[in-house]
């Protein structure tokens, strides 16, 4: 579905947390970065996924890793999904699609016969530099921690 690979720059994207705050690409400068987009919050593939992320935090944190989390949710639902599940990382209400579409993310779906269009479960993991080393496709929710963290 996307067409960034590693290797290439990652985008320079800017989106509103559950709180209303602004993430830039810029601000995680120095530090490797996880950007995960999920379809929906509080749906089962998602809650795994984030729960699992949730799990392992302290791993990413001792790796010098930040994690958000992105979706086409509105602040309210982000803040319920991240309140009820403790999450200790952010999660872009990106309701614009304007990060969504940065990463070419966005796109024709199947789900029981129908097509729609939607977000493709997809991460990317960023380096200091900015530069994407690594696209996860194939995202196992309940093992991502283990695939991003090798």
């Amino acid at each position: 579905m996307t067409t960034l690979k590693a290797g290439d720059k990652a985008p320079n994207f800017s989106g509103t947390d559950q709180d209303g705050k602004t993430h830039k690409l810029a601000d995680y400068a120095g530090k490797k970065l996880v950007v995960f987009f999920y379809p929906k919050a509080s749906t089962p593939g998602c809650t795994a996924e984030a729960c699992d992320l949730r799990d392992n935090f302290h791993r990413f944190q001792a790796n010098n890793y930040e994690l958000l989390g992105v979706s086409a949710d509105s602040a309210k639902a982000q803040i319920k999904f991240k309140d009820k599940y403790e999450l200790p990382f952010p999660l872009i209400a990106d309701e614009d699609k304007s990060v969504i579409n940065a990463f070419g993310v966005w796109g024709p779906k199947k789900f029981m016969g129908k097509e729609y269009d939607g977000i493709h479960r997809t991460t990317f993991v960023i380096d200091e530099k900015g530069i994407i080393e690594e696209v996860v496709e194939n995202v196992k929710t309940k093992e991502h921690a283990s695939q991003i963290l090798k």
